[in-house]
């Protein structure tokens, strides 16, 4: 059964609005990997949570495990360089960090995937996002999150060196995992025994990044 929305004491604004990127905090993670972290740079984005509940045409997929067929235990949405966003702040998100990452990462941000955890029972499991040029360059994945936080996992591909970094992102929090973190981090969003709200994450990546 999926759970409500409970939302965020600390953020009541009716309308909707991005903050500024100059309080974004860098740390690193060893092997030429980093992440920033921005928390509550969305005002307002319990009530974009529960637009892009409504709105999004969320798909159930279904993936080989072995020697059966699975649900995949989240909903997910994808838009392409060329589709219009479901919520215009989501452009503005977009353009916003094209622009604040500009001379780093030297291209925009292009596509939006998007992925819809409904309760603690949802997850995603360890992995980096290596699918195209991410498995050979260095680059950059930023991801807004509403809906109540989860706790996102990092620790460092074949455990050498660097312990699991723990990040709890809802609310309109941001984090953005750059340099090497695709080909020398991986990243999960584990299953959670507690009760657990409902969340979407909003992922941004380059063309050519999976």
């Amino acid at each position: 059964m999926t759970v409500h929305l409970q939302g965020s004491l600390f953020d009541q604004a009716d309308q909707l609005r991005l903050g500024p990127l100059d309080g974004i905090r860098r740390t690193g993670l060893g092997s030429g990997a980093w992440i920033d972290v921005l928390p509550g740079w969305l005002s307002g984005a319990d009530a974009l949570f529960e637009q892009l509940v409504a709105d999004v045409p969320w798909r159930a997929e279904r993936r080989q495990m072995y020697d059966q067929v699975v649900d995949v235990p989240r909903l997910l949405a994808y838009y392409g360089a060329d589709d219009a966003l479901p919520h215009p702040v989501l452009a503005e998100a977009r353009d916003a960090l094209s622009t604040h990452y500009a001379h780093e990462l030297g291209e925009p941000f292009v596509t939006a995937g998007l992925c819809h955890y409904r309760d603690g029972r949802d997850s995603v499991a360890w992995h980096g996002d290596r699918i195209g040029r991410g498995a050979r360059e260095d680059t950059m994945v930023a991801i807004l999150s509403v809906g109540a936080p989860r706790d996102l996992l990092l620790r460092p591909m074949h455990g050498h060196g660097g312990e699991t970094v723990r990040r709890p992102l809802g609310h309109g929090d941001l984090i953005v995992m750059g340099g090497s973190c695709q080909r020398t981090w991986e990243h999960c969003v584990p299953k959670s025994a507690r009760a657990s709200g409902p969340r979407i994450s909003v992922q941004y990546r380059p063309r050519g990044v999976r």
